[in-house]
């Protein structure tokens, strides 16, 4: 108590001095209508900026909430997409099955947790598994077009074996036409991947894109992979090898989306049998 009464005899002339200041401004204020109408503004341009830069924090601080709602919706937005078929510029056939009975296909979200892109053989680690209903051959996307394939699941977890590996072949295609090859990479760019064995009659150009073929049952038909960069060939060849420039950063991914083929078994055991008799 001490203290503060000789804090204020010691700064009583300097108190003093800011109370007449306070009172002197006050009076100045209530007598002076111009005055009184610039402070006024004056404090509401300050309190409009702090609850600016409050209400921007804040939407920052929802942003993640915001980015997994979206990546939600998109989710749902590709399976209506496959199961409709509108995956194609054509106009659809009608197809009863895809409309009166359950989905072909299933979109289950996942979270890139490892990404590797620096070796010949990558893979990445995702963030769902068997509990989500992640089981291996499953093919992964994302919003710019194909990522990989399901090599394992556990639990909570997956491995992708990514489009940057070697082992990798994926079926694909042309846009616009029914020339299909294989999707493979040279370990070379982790820009680029090539397409291999469309035949030289196949009319192409710099700039088309290339998307899956459709024909093996992991990815849907039309799924965008990237653009023709170039395309050569040798004279005893009769198939092109052509560099596609991916759509895809492989060295920068987020949330990707796991597309389930819920007719995969069926399909399969179909083929078994088939083949047995």
């Amino acid at each position: 108590m001490q203290q503060i009464i000789n804090f204020f005899i010691k700064n009583s002339t300097k108190l003093l001095f800011l109370l007449l200041l306070v009172i002197s401004f006050a009076l100045v204020l209530r007598t002076h209508t111009f005055h009184k109408s610039s402070f006024i503004s004056s404090a509401n341009g300050v309190t409009g900026y702090v609850y600016e830069n409050v209400n921007n924090l804040k939407e920052y601080m929802r942003l993640k909430t915001e980015n997994d709602a979206l990546v939600l919706e998109n989710a749902l937005l590709k399976k209506q997409a496959f199961n409709s078929a509108v995956v194609t510029d054509s106009v659809p056939i009608e197809l009863p099955l895809l409309t009166t009975q359950e989905d072909i296909y299933n979109v289950i979200v996942a979270k890139v947790i490892k990404n590797e892109f620096n070796t010949k053989e990558n893979y990445l680690t995702i963030k769902g598994g068997e509990r989500e209903g992640i089981t291996k051959d499953l093919g992964v996307i994302n919003s710019n077009g194909i990522v990989g394939i399901i090599q394992k699941s556990s639990t909570k977890y997956s491995t992708v074996q990514s489009i940057l590996n070697a082992k990798s072949k994926i079926n694909a295609k042309i846009k616009g036409s029914n020339h299909f090859g294989t999707l493979q990479w040279d370990g070379k760019s982790t820009g680029y991947v090539q397409l291999n064995d469309i035949p030289r009659l196949a009319e192409l150009f710099q700039g088309d894109t290339i998307v899956t073929g459709g024909i093996s049952d992991i990815f849907p038909e039309n799924i965008p992979i990237g653009t023709i960069e170039k395309a050569y060939t040798t004279e005893s060849s009769n198939y092109f090898t052509i560099e596609v420039k991916l759509f895809n950063d492989m060295t920068n991914l987020g949330y990707v989306y796991v597309i389930k083929n819920n007719d995969i078994k069926e399909i399969i055991e179909l083929e078994e049998a088939t083949r047995n008799e």
